[in-house]
This record gives C-alpha cells, structure tokens and sequence, in this order.
C-alpha cells in the first residue's frame, strides 16, 4: 500500500472518529435539555389518567411514551414485560400515548375504551400483535386494530360508544400537551423514576430500572 492510500486511510479514520465525537456530543446535549426540561415539568411526566401496569405502589416507576402503531413500541413490550417479571412487586409502567403516526389517535380512543370493560392489557396486545396488519404508515387501516380487539373478547359496540366520551378526548389531548412540553418526539421514549435513558437500548433500559430498584433496596 503506498502512501497516498495510507493517507486517505488515515484521513477516513480521523473523520469517522470526529463525526462519532460529535454524535456523542449532539446526543448527550440533546438528552441533558430534556432532562433539564423534565425537571422543570416533572407533574407532567405521570398524569392520574394514565395506564398503569403493575402493583400501584411499586417504588420504581417506568413511564414509556408509547404509539400503537410504532413497530419499536411493539418490539419493546416484551422486553418491558421481562424487566417488570424480574421485579414484579417493585417496578410498574405507566402509558402515556404519543401518537405520531396516522390513525394512531383512534387505536387510542380504542385501547382506552377497553380500559372501561377491564381488557385493556388484552387489547392491547391482541392490537400489537395485528399491528402489521393495520399500520401501514403509508396507508394505515386503524380499523383493523378494532377487530383484533374483538378477539381479545371486547364488547366492540360498547367500546365504539366509549370512545367517544369527551374524556377519552381529555386523555389524548392531555398526553399530547405534556409530550411536547417534555421534548419527547419519538416513540418509545422511557424514564424511569423521572429519568432518561443515557442511550436508547433495551439493554440501557434494564440497566437503568436496576439501578433505581437497587437504591430501593439499600
């Protein structure tokens, strides 16, 4: 390899060392201007409305900002459902929705209509698991979540006249408002215990709850 190559090598190298630096860097800036924010707005982090899976006075708590529709949403509930068997008397998550995608404001109304007949976990796994079938970004068939929904053995008529309760809206207006008062534009976004990830991972996830389930046992 003569020179000229070696030095373009080296140059390549130098860049790419620079241009990871500077992720870093943006990534962390990006991380601490939220976390700052979420301080400053901590009550907007768990609101009396919101879902809450697990025992409701568990010590640590998991606040995912979740889309029905978004496909990493749904790749995480089982890891989330892992974290929270590991520790199933200390840890519970709360749902806040974040609905970014087309249609996914009315799976929404829908996950929160079963809420009212006592299915929502089922709900919302049956919807999950169809999530290929009705949330094609281009052209989304949120329709189809509903009839997920009906195998999981909701009263669809019942729940079609729930969602339209005026407080249905409040709940999806109310998450909306808080997302972006915390600088939250991506799903699924976690805190745990009002905390941010360092980086996004479900490792990182892990991680983060055993911390805070440790300082509850010291």
């Amino acid at each position: 390899m003569n020179a000229k190559k070696i030095s373009v090598l080296v140059l390549l190298a130098v860049v790419a060392v620079f241009f990871v630096l500077g992720m870093n860097a943006y990534q962390k800036r990006v991380q601490d201007s939220q976390d700052e924010q979420v301080r400053a707005e901590s009550t907007r982090l768990v609101r009396m409305h919101a879902p809450v899976i697990g025992p409701q006075q568990a010590p640590v708590t998991i606040v995912e900002f979740f889309d029905p529709a978004c496909e990493t949403c749904r790749a995480f509930y089982p890891i989330v459902k892992d974290i929270m068997a590991q520790y199933p008397t200390q840890v519970k998550l709360v749902i806040r929705y974040a609905p970014f995608h087309q249609g996914s404001d009315q799976v929404v109304k829908l996950l929160e209509a079963s809420r009212r007949q006592g299915k929502y976990i089922e709900v919302m796994e049956a919807v999950l698991k169809a999530q290929p079938i009705w949330a094609d970004h281009g052209q989304p068939r949120p329709e189809l979540a509903w009839s997920a929904a009906v195998e999981a053995g909701l009263d669809l008529a019942q729940a079609r006249a729930d969602a339209q309760r005026p407080e249905v809206d409040a709940v999806l207006k109310q998450d909306v408002e808080d997302l972006t008062a915390l600088q939250v534009t991506k799903t699924p976004t976690f805190f745990v215990n009002g905390r941010s990830l360092p980086s996004f991972g479900p490792d990182q996830l892990a991680a983060l709850v055993a911390e805070e389930v440790g300082k509850v046992k010291q």
